[in-house]
């Protein structure tokens, strides 16, 4: 039995792992499943036939690479999986590789060079251990890395009727990391602002007013002397790349949008923003995502979503099923789908994800849950902007 299901996993992993780490912890699996095989030839042959001088030895051996294996598998399902099958099926192989390995050193196996025989043991066990506990255990919190959002505005354009203008608005996702990046979602949006002037300096009262805003908003308006800032109000938002595509490790992606606005507009300024939902391709396989829904449509969606909806901020959600990057998280844990929410409202643009069980879309996680969930599965929101500009010099042409 230890023999077929690390032979299955050290397949998979080896064949299918999203990293070179997992690649060779498929090796060694496979390898290790290859040395209880010959462990349970040379247990019968040790027992009925003796034919083999060393058959005693190989046993030895085979039982305790059985026993160390299933141990690590049993600690990681029961930190990791979700199944009660697995470690219940982990424990029992390492009890009886355990009685096995105890079964066989009480016969009093002979062993030639018996101190090179234990260093081997040792050195391979000691490298057997880092690499799962490499795969498993430190791989997945290890330190994140992003790609990096630019934004940056050219020159101002009148219409022919000069009644009109357009603001372009360059965008650029640069990918300095080693890994691949899945796009789950993107977002671009200008907001516009009202700035009028006060005739006198003032009162701190006002500042303090100012300052309590700051909780209530995405938005921090700067605590001014004279400056006056009204709530913005969403202009124009859209999506600036594909969801569902990836960029690659050392790639670049850039786009232009271009934001009209009336010359009597009433802004005095406008700030551009540019978000980006994210997952590492090193964490995760993501199935094709599809709409499933909008938040003011008749289809079922979380309670959360609607309660947004109905104070001002609507969604359109799309949908996914997750795969783990390996094989032992991809059996011994419960399916996942990835959910993103792109989402808009009179003050403000946004776009976020979460990845949860099926039927649980409905529950809030805690902060804590939310990091674990984004370390795990390598998600990143990356949020560009204010990026400001003021319009007087635009619209005081004639």
């Amino acid at each position: 039995m230890t023999t077929l299901l690390l032979a299955r996993f050290g397949l998979e992993d080896f064949v299918h792992d999203l990293t070179f780490a997992g690649r060779l912890t498929g090796a060694v699996l496979l390898v290790v499943s290859f040395t209880t095989l010959v462990g349970a030839a040379a247990v019968m042959d040790h027992w009925i036939r003796q034919s083999f001088p060393y058959s005693g030895l190989v046993a030895l051996v085979g039982t305790f690479a059985a026993l160390l294996t299933n141990a690590m598998l049993l600690a990681q399902t029961v930190k990791d999986g979700e199944s009660a099958v697995y470690p219940a099926l982990f424990g029992v192989l390492t009890a009886g590789s355990a009685y096995a390995a105890f079964a066989v050193w009480r016969t009093s196996v002979v062993i030639p060079a018996p101190k090179r025989v234990a260093a081997a043991v040792i050195v391979s066990s000691v490298i057997a251990a880092a690499n799962f506990g490499y795969q498993n255990l430190f791989q997945p919190y290890q330190r994140q890395t992003q790609p990096l959002i630019t934004v940056s505005m050219g020159k101002p354009v009148l219409s022919k009727d000069r009644k009109a203008f357009a603001v372009p608005v360059d965008i650029t996702l640069r990918n300095h990391g080693e890994v691949g990046f899945y796009v789950l979602g993107t977002e671009f949006h200008a907001m516009g602002k009202q700035v009028p002037l006060s005739p006198k300096d003032r009162l701190r009262r006002q500042w303090r007013a100012d300052a309590e805003q700051w909780r209530n908003s995405s938005e921090w308006d700067p605590l001014s002397r004279r400056e006056m800032h009204q709530p913005g109000e969403l202009v124009e938002a859209k999506p600036w790349m594909p969801y569902g595509i990836w960029i690659e490790s050392n790639d670049t992606y850039a786009t232009r949008m271009v934001v009209q606005f009336p010359m009597n507009t009433p802004y005095d300024q406008v700030a551009f923003y540019a978000t980006a939902s994210l997952a590492r391709k090193d964490r995760l396989v993501l199935q094709p995502l599809d709409f499933v829904a909008y938040s003011w449509g008749r289809e079922k969606i979380p309670g959360w979503v609607k309660a947004q909806q109905k104070g001002g901020l609507d969604s359109l959600l799309y949908r996914a099923r997750v795969h783990e990057n390996n094989a032992l998280d991809e059996h011994t844990r419960d399916p996942r789908f990835i959910t993103v929410y792109w989402q808009f409202g009179t003050h403000g643009a946004n776009v976020s994800s979460s990845i949860t069980r099926k039927g649980e879309e409905n529950r809030i996680p805690n902060p804590e849950e939310n990091r674990e969930v984004s370390s795990r599965y390598g998600l990143v929101d990356l949020i560009t902007g204010p990026v400001e500009r003021t319009l007087w010099d635009i619209k005081s042409q004639r």
